[in-house]
Protein backbone atom coordinates (compact mmCIF):
# COMPACT_ATOMS: atom_id res chain seq x y z
CA UNK A 1 0.00 0.00 0.00
CA UNK A 2 1.20 3.49 -0.77
CA UNK A 3 0.51 7.01 0.42
CA UNK A 4 -3.14 8.10 0.33
CA UNK A 5 -4.43 11.63 -0.17
CA UNK A 6 -7.90 12.84 0.75
CA UNK A 7 -7.86 15.95 -1.43
CA UNK A 8 -11.11 16.11 -3.36
CA UNK A 9 -12.92 13.51 -1.24
CA UNK A 10 -16.20 14.40 0.40
CA UNK A 11 -16.28 13.73 4.10
CA UNK A 12 -16.14 10.72 6.36
CA UNK A 13 -17.88 7.95 4.40
CA UNK A 14 -18.28 4.17 4.21
CA UNK A 15 -15.35 4.13 1.78
CA UNK A 16 -13.00 4.51 4.75
CA UNK A 17 -14.52 1.41 6.40
CA UNK A 18 -14.16 -0.58 3.19
CA UNK A 19 -10.52 0.43 2.85
CA UNK A 20 -9.80 -0.45 6.47
CA UNK A 21 -11.50 -3.84 6.10
CA UNK A 22 -9.34 -4.64 3.05
CA UNK A 23 -6.24 -3.77 5.06
CA UNK A 24 -7.26 -6.00 7.97
CA UNK A 25 -8.17 -8.95 5.74
CA UNK A 26 -4.92 -8.50 3.84
CA UNK A 27 -2.87 -8.35 7.07
CA UNK A 28 -1.29 -5.10 5.94
CA UNK A 29 -1.50 -1.35 6.45
CA UNK A 30 -1.17 1.86 4.47
CA UNK A 31 2.55 2.40 4.05
CA UNK A 32 4.95 5.16 3.09
CA UNK A 33 7.15 4.66 0.06
CA UNK A 34 10.31 4.12 2.10
CA UNK A 35 11.73 4.30 5.59
CA UNK A 36 12.68 7.74 6.89
CA UNK A 37 15.84 8.82 8.71
CA UNK A 38 15.30 11.63 11.20
CA UNK A 39 18.31 13.40 12.76
CA UNK A 40 18.16 13.63 16.56
CA UNK A 41 18.62 17.39 16.43
CA UNK A 42 15.10 17.57 14.92
CA UNK A 43 13.85 16.78 18.44
CA UNK A 44 16.53 18.16 20.74
CA UNK A 45 18.05 21.32 19.22
CA UNK A 46 17.04 24.38 21.31
CA UNK A 47 17.35 26.60 18.23
CA UNK A 48 14.79 24.48 16.39
CA UNK A 49 12.45 24.62 19.40
CA UNK A 50 12.79 28.41 19.45
CA UNK A 51 11.86 28.59 15.77
CA UNK A 52 8.92 26.24 16.34
CA UNK A 53 7.49 28.55 18.95
CA UNK A 54 8.18 31.90 17.28
CA UNK A 55 7.47 31.01 13.66
CA UNK A 56 4.96 28.15 13.86
CA UNK A 57 3.12 27.98 17.19
CA UNK A 58 2.77 31.76 17.58
CA UNK A 59 1.88 32.36 13.94
CA UNK A 60 -0.52 29.47 13.26
CA UNK A 61 -4.12 29.21 14.52
CA UNK A 62 -4.37 27.03 17.62
CA UNK A 63 -7.56 25.54 19.07
CA UNK A 64 -7.60 27.34 22.42
CA UNK A 65 -10.74 25.81 23.97
CA UNK A 66 -13.75 23.79 22.79
CA UNK A 67 -16.74 26.07 22.26
CA UNK A 68 -18.77 24.01 24.73
CA UNK A 69 -16.48 25.11 27.56
CA UNK A 70 -18.09 28.54 27.30
CA UNK A 71 -21.57 27.64 26.02
CA UNK A 72 -23.63 30.53 27.43
CA UNK A 73 -23.49 34.33 26.99
CA UNK A 74 -20.98 35.88 29.41
CA UNK A 75 -19.24 32.56 30.10
CA UNK A 76 -15.46 32.71 30.34
CA UNK A 77 -12.43 30.54 31.01
CA UNK A 78 -8.76 31.31 31.63
CA UNK A 79 -6.02 29.01 30.39
CA UNK A 80 -2.29 29.22 29.84
CA UNK A 81 -0.83 28.57 26.39
CA UNK A 82 2.94 28.70 25.80
CA UNK A 83 3.27 30.64 29.04
CA UNK A 84 0.68 33.27 28.08
CA UNK A 85 -2.38 33.69 30.31
CA UNK A 86 -5.40 33.90 28.01
CA UNK A 87 -8.91 35.04 28.87
CA UNK A 88 -11.51 33.50 26.58
CA UNK A 89 -14.98 35.05 26.80
CA UNK A 90 -18.38 34.80 25.15
CA UNK A 91 -20.03 38.21 25.32
CA UNK A 92 -23.75 38.94 25.65
CA UNK A 93 -24.24 38.65 21.88
CA UNK A 94 -22.65 35.18 21.79
CA UNK A 95 -19.44 36.38 20.14
CA UNK A 96 -16.22 34.86 21.46
CA UNK A 97 -13.01 36.74 22.25
CA UNK A 98 -9.47 35.73 23.21
CA UNK A 99 -7.54 38.30 25.23
CA UNK A 100 -4.13 38.42 26.81
CA UNK A 101 -5.10 38.25 30.49
CA UNK A 102 -2.86 41.12 31.58
CA UNK A 103 -3.99 44.47 32.95
CA UNK A 104 -2.81 47.38 30.79
CA UNK A 105 -1.76 49.31 33.90
CA UNK A 106 0.81 47.14 35.67
CA UNK A 107 0.26 43.71 34.16
CA UNK A 108 -1.57 41.70 36.85
CA UNK A 109 -4.28 39.25 35.78
CA UNK A 110 -7.85 40.57 35.80
CA UNK A 111 -9.43 37.10 35.48
CA UNK A 112 -8.87 33.63 36.88
CA UNK A 113 -10.57 30.26 36.68
CA UNK A 114 -13.87 30.05 34.83
CA UNK A 115 -17.46 31.16 35.28
CA UNK A 116 -19.96 33.70 34.05
CA UNK A 117 -19.18 37.41 34.28
CA UNK A 118 -19.54 40.61 32.32
CA UNK A 119 -16.59 42.36 33.95
CA UNK A 120 -13.17 41.49 35.33
CA UNK A 121 -11.27 43.50 37.94
CA UNK A 122 -7.51 43.52 38.27
CA UNK A 123 -6.49 42.50 41.81
CA UNK A 124 -3.65 45.06 41.98
CA UNK A 125 -5.29 48.47 41.38
CA UNK A 126 -8.85 47.42 40.49
CA UNK A 127 -8.85 48.49 36.87
CA UNK A 128 -12.00 46.90 35.44
CA UNK A 129 -12.58 45.45 31.98
CA UNK A 130 -15.74 44.39 30.14
CA UNK A 131 -15.86 40.88 28.68
CA UNK A 132 -15.58 42.54 25.29
CA UNK A 133 -12.17 43.88 26.33
CA UNK A 134 -12.89 47.57 26.88
CA UNK A 135 -11.48 49.33 29.92
CA UNK A 136 -14.58 50.17 31.99
CA UNK A 137 -13.26 51.62 35.24
CA UNK A 138 -10.11 53.27 36.66
CA UNK A 139 -10.01 54.11 40.40
CA UNK A 140 -8.38 57.46 41.08
CA UNK A 141 -8.91 58.54 37.48
CA UNK A 142 -7.61 62.01 38.26
CA UNK A 143 -4.15 60.48 38.31
CA UNK A 144 -4.52 59.54 34.64
CA UNK A 145 -5.60 62.85 33.20
CA UNK A 146 -5.30 62.82 29.42
CA UNK A 147 -5.45 59.03 29.09
CA UNK A 148 -8.15 57.72 26.77
CA UNK A 149 -9.80 54.54 28.05
CA UNK A 150 -10.32 53.49 24.44
CA UNK A 151 -6.55 53.05 24.11
CA UNK A 152 -6.14 50.75 27.14
CA UNK A 153 -8.46 47.82 26.70
CA UNK A 154 -7.24 44.25 26.99
CA UNK A 155 -5.11 43.14 24.07
CA UNK A 156 -7.24 40.90 21.86
CA UNK A 157 -5.57 38.18 19.82
CA UNK A 158 -6.80 37.32 16.31
CA UNK A 159 -9.50 34.71 16.93
CA UNK A 160 -12.43 32.91 15.32
CA UNK A 161 -14.96 30.32 16.42
CA UNK A 162 -15.31 27.45 13.99
CA UNK A 163 -16.14 23.72 14.01
CA UNK A 164 -16.73 23.61 17.76
CA UNK A 165 -13.53 25.36 18.86
CA UNK A 166 -12.34 28.86 19.65
CA UNK A 167 -9.15 29.38 17.66
CA UNK A 168 -6.55 32.09 18.09
CA UNK A 169 -3.17 33.22 16.81
CA UNK A 170 -0.88 34.00 19.74
CA UNK A 171 0.63 37.09 18.07
CA UNK A 172 -1.47 40.23 18.39
CA UNK A 173 -0.07 41.54 15.12
CA UNK A 174 -0.99 38.36 13.27
CA UNK A 175 -4.08 37.45 11.26
CA UNK A 176 -6.44 34.49 11.26
CA UNK A 177 -8.41 32.61 8.59
CA UNK A 178 -9.52 29.25 9.96
CA UNK A 179 -11.15 28.12 6.73
CA UNK A 180 -7.89 28.68 4.87
CA UNK A 181 -5.89 27.01 7.65
CA UNK A 182 -8.02 23.87 7.70
CA UNK A 183 -8.61 23.67 3.96
CA UNK A 184 -10.09 20.35 2.85
CA UNK A 185 -10.32 18.96 6.38
CA UNK A 186 -12.68 21.72 7.52
CA UNK A 187 -15.85 20.26 5.95
CA UNK A 188 -15.01 16.87 7.43
CA UNK A 189 -14.67 18.35 10.92
CA UNK A 190 -18.03 20.04 10.36
CA UNK A 191 -19.60 16.58 10.01
CA UNK A 192 -18.94 15.90 13.69
CA UNK A 193 -20.76 19.00 14.92
CA UNK A 194 -18.49 19.27 17.97
CA UNK A 195 -20.36 22.40 19.02
CA UNK A 196 -23.31 20.19 20.03
CA UNK A 197 -21.19 17.90 22.23
CA UNK A 198 -21.04 18.15 26.00
CA UNK A 199 -17.74 19.10 27.64
CA UNK A 200 -17.06 16.59 30.40
CA UNK A 201 -13.57 16.71 31.91
CA UNK A 202 -9.94 17.64 31.35
CA UNK A 203 -6.49 17.13 32.85
CA UNK A 204 -3.19 18.86 32.16
CA UNK A 205 0.29 17.57 32.92
CA UNK A 206 3.89 17.86 31.77
CA UNK A 207 6.13 15.15 30.40
CA UNK A 208 9.84 14.80 29.62
CA UNK A 209 9.51 14.27 25.89
CA UNK A 210 9.54 16.46 22.80
CA UNK A 211 6.08 17.80 21.92
CA UNK A 212 6.60 16.52 18.38
CA UNK A 213 7.54 13.09 19.68
CA UNK A 214 4.44 13.08 21.87
CA UNK A 215 2.23 13.94 18.90
CA UNK A 216 3.64 10.96 17.02
CA UNK A 217 2.21 8.55 19.59
CA UNK A 218 -1.22 9.29 18.14
CA UNK A 219 -0.21 8.65 14.54
CA UNK A 220 0.57 4.91 14.58
CA UNK A 221 -0.75 1.67 16.08
CA UNK A 222 2.56 -0.18 15.84
CA UNK A 223 2.96 0.30 19.61
CA UNK A 224 -0.57 -0.75 20.60
CA UNK A 225 0.05 -4.38 21.68
CA UNK A 226 3.17 -3.44 23.63
CA UNK A 227 2.05 -0.24 25.37
CA UNK A 228 -1.72 -0.76 25.48
CA UNK A 229 -1.90 -4.56 25.64
CA UNK A 230 -3.75 -4.62 28.95
CA UNK A 231 -6.27 -1.86 28.14
CA UNK A 232 -9.22 -1.53 25.80
CA UNK A 233 -7.08 0.17 23.15
CA UNK A 234 -4.82 -2.82 22.70
CA UNK A 235 -7.59 -5.37 23.18
CA UNK A 236 -10.11 -3.82 20.79
CA UNK A 237 -7.89 -2.50 18.00
CA UNK A 238 -6.04 -4.32 15.20
CA UNK A 239 -2.36 -3.66 15.81
CA UNK A 240 -0.05 -2.08 13.25
CA UNK A 241 -2.92 -1.40 10.86
CA UNK A 242 -4.23 1.98 9.78
CA UNK A 243 -5.80 3.83 6.88
CA UNK A 244 -4.04 7.16 6.40
CA UNK A 245 -5.15 10.24 4.46
CA UNK A 246 -3.58 13.66 4.17
CA UNK A 247 -5.42 16.95 4.00
CA UNK A 248 -2.58 19.32 3.19
CA UNK A 249 -0.58 19.67 6.41
CA UNK A 250 -3.26 17.83 8.42
CA UNK A 251 -4.10 14.14 8.38
CA UNK A 252 -6.62 11.47 9.37
CA UNK A 253 -5.86 8.03 10.77
CA UNK A 254 -8.35 5.16 10.83
CA UNK A 255 -7.43 2.45 13.36
CA UNK A 256 -9.74 -0.57 12.76
CA UNK A 257 -11.48 -2.29 15.64
CA UNK A 258 -11.27 -6.09 15.83
CA UNK A 259 -14.95 -6.53 14.99
CA UNK A 260 -14.62 -4.87 11.58
CA UNK A 261 -14.02 -8.36 10.13
CA UNK A 262 -17.66 -9.24 10.82
CA UNK A 263 -18.57 -7.05 7.84
CA UNK A 264 -16.79 -9.52 5.56
CA UNK A 265 -19.33 -12.24 6.35
CA UNK A 266 -22.31 -10.02 7.19
CA UNK A 267 -22.22 -6.87 5.03
CA UNK A 268 -25.65 -5.85 6.36
CA UNK A 269 -23.97 -4.47 9.48
CA UNK A 270 -23.11 -0.81 10.01
CA UNK A 271 -20.42 0.58 7.71
CA UNK A 272 -20.22 3.82 9.66
CA UNK A 273 -16.47 4.47 10.14
CA UNK A 274 -16.99 5.55 13.75
CA UNK A 275 -18.56 2.19 14.57
CA UNK A 276 -15.66 0.26 13.06
CA UNK A 277 -12.50 2.19 13.90
CA UNK A 278 -10.95 4.91 15.96
CA UNK A 279 -10.83 8.00 13.74
CA UNK A 280 -8.01 10.30 14.79
CA UNK A 281 -7.17 13.66 13.25
CA UNK A 282 -3.98 15.63 13.48
CA UNK A 283 -4.77 19.30 13.01
CA UNK A 284 -1.47 21.04 12.34
CA UNK A 285 0.43 21.98 14.36
CA UNK A 286 -0.51 20.58 17.79
CA UNK A 287 -4.08 19.26 18.02
CA UNK A 288 -5.22 15.62 18.18
CA UNK A 289 -8.92 14.72 17.90
CA UNK A 290 -9.51 11.05 18.76
CA UNK A 291 -13.09 10.13 17.88
CA UNK A 292 -15.11 7.19 19.16
CA UNK A 293 -18.81 6.31 18.82
CA UNK A 294 -19.59 8.10 22.10
CA UNK A 295 -17.30 11.13 22.12
CA UNK A 296 -13.98 12.71 21.29
CA UNK A 297 -10.70 13.04 23.13
CA UNK A 298 -9.06 16.42 22.57
CA UNK A 299 -5.32 16.61 23.11
CA UNK A 300 -3.17 19.64 22.55
CA UNK A 301 0.55 19.32 23.02
CA UNK A 302 3.05 22.16 23.28
CA UNK A 303 6.71 22.62 24.23
CA UNK A 304 7.32 23.44 27.88
CA UNK A 305 10.56 25.34 28.24
CA UNK A 306 12.98 22.85 26.71
CA UNK A 307 13.19 20.77 23.52
CA UNK A 308 12.33 17.53 25.29
CA UNK A 309 9.64 18.71 27.69
CA UNK A 310 6.00 19.24 26.77
CA UNK A 311 2.62 20.12 28.22
CA UNK A 312 -0.32 17.81 27.56
CA UNK A 313 -3.91 18.99 27.87
CA UNK A 314 -6.31 16.05 27.59
CA UNK A 315 -10.04 16.65 27.59
CA UNK A 316 -13.09 14.61 26.65
CA UNK A 317 -16.40 15.65 25.15
CA UNK A 318 -19.51 13.47 24.95
CA UNK A 319 -21.45 13.18 21.71
CA UNK A 320 -24.66 13.26 23.76
CA UNK A 321 -24.33 15.80 26.61
CA UNK A 322 -24.99 14.39 30.07
CA UNK A 323 -28.26 15.49 31.65
CA UNK A 324 -28.43 13.06 34.58
CA UNK A 325 -26.09 11.92 37.33
CA UNK A 326 -26.21 8.43 35.86
CA UNK A 327 -24.96 9.68 32.48
CA UNK A 328 -22.26 11.72 34.18
CA UNK A 329 -21.10 8.65 36.09
CA UNK A 330 -20.85 6.68 32.84
CA UNK A 331 -18.83 9.47 31.26
CA UNK A 332 -16.62 9.65 34.35
CA UNK A 333 -15.80 5.99 33.79
CA UNK A 334 -15.09 6.50 30.08
CA UNK A 335 -12.83 9.47 30.72
CA UNK A 336 -11.02 7.64 33.51
CA UNK A 337 -10.22 4.80 31.08
CA UNK A 338 -9.04 6.96 28.19
CA UNK A 339 -7.05 9.29 30.43
CA UNK A 340 -5.35 6.33 32.11
CA UNK A 341 -4.37 5.04 28.66
CA UNK A 342 -2.80 8.40 27.82
CA UNK A 343 -1.18 9.19 31.17
CA UNK A 344 -0.24 5.74 32.47
CA UNK A 345 0.51 3.97 29.20
CA UNK A 346 1.60 6.38 26.44
CA UNK A 347 3.22 8.88 28.78
CA UNK A 348 4.79 6.18 30.91
CA UNK A 349 6.94 5.18 27.93
CA UNK A 350 7.36 8.49 26.12
CA UNK A 351 9.75 10.01 28.70
CA UNK A 352 12.09 7.11 27.92
CA UNK A 353 12.00 8.24 24.30
CA UNK A 354 12.77 11.76 25.51
CA UNK A 355 15.81 10.54 27.42
CA UNK A 356 16.98 8.55 24.40
CA UNK A 357 16.76 11.69 22.28
CA UNK A 358 18.58 13.85 24.87
CA UNK A 359 21.38 11.40 25.57
CA UNK A 360 21.60 9.40 22.37
CA UNK A 361 24.99 9.34 20.62
CA UNK A 362 23.65 8.01 17.31
CA UNK A 363 22.95 10.60 14.64
CA UNK A 364 19.46 9.60 13.56
CA UNK A 365 16.42 7.43 14.24
CA UNK A 366 14.57 5.43 11.61
CA UNK A 367 10.81 5.62 11.03
CA UNK A 368 9.19 2.61 9.35
CA UNK A 369 7.04 2.53 6.23
CA UNK A 370 4.21 1.28 8.46
CA UNK A 371 4.48 4.51 10.51
CA UNK A 372 3.08 6.54 7.63
CA UNK A 373 1.29 9.04 9.88
CA UNK A 374 4.48 9.71 11.83
CA UNK A 375 6.35 10.21 8.58
CA UNK A 376 3.76 12.71 7.41
CA UNK A 377 4.06 14.73 10.62
CA UNK A 378 7.85 14.79 10.43
CA UNK A 379 7.91 15.77 6.77
CA UNK A 380 5.47 18.62 7.35
CA UNK A 381 7.49 20.04 10.25
CA UNK A 382 10.83 19.45 8.51
CA UNK A 383 9.63 21.44 5.52
CA UNK A 384 8.59 24.33 7.77
CA UNK A 385 11.83 24.19 9.77
CA UNK A 386 14.28 23.54 6.93
CA UNK A 387 15.48 20.27 8.49
CA UNK A 388 17.05 17.78 6.09
CA UNK A 389 15.76 14.19 6.29
CA UNK A 390 17.31 11.00 4.97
Amino acid sequence: MTFQTAEGRTGLTEDLTRRALRLVLGHTTDMAESTLRVPLHYYRDPKITEIEESQILRRTPLAIVPSVQIPEPNDYVVRTVLGDSLLITRDHTGTTHVFLNYCRHRGAKPACGSGNATRFTCPYHAWTYRNTGELAGVPGKAGFTGMSRDDYGLVELPNQERHGFVWAVLSADGSIDIDAHLGAIGPELAQFDYGSYGFHDEREFESEVSWKGALEAFAESYHFPFVHGESVIGQNTVANTSAHDTFGRHHRMGFPFNWITALDTDPTGSWDPLMNMGVIYWIYPNLILANSPVGVEVLDLLPAGSPTRCTVRHSWMAKIPATTDEQRAVYDSIYAQVHAAVRDEDFAVLPQCGEGVRRGQHDHMIIGRNEIGVQHMIKVFATELGVALG
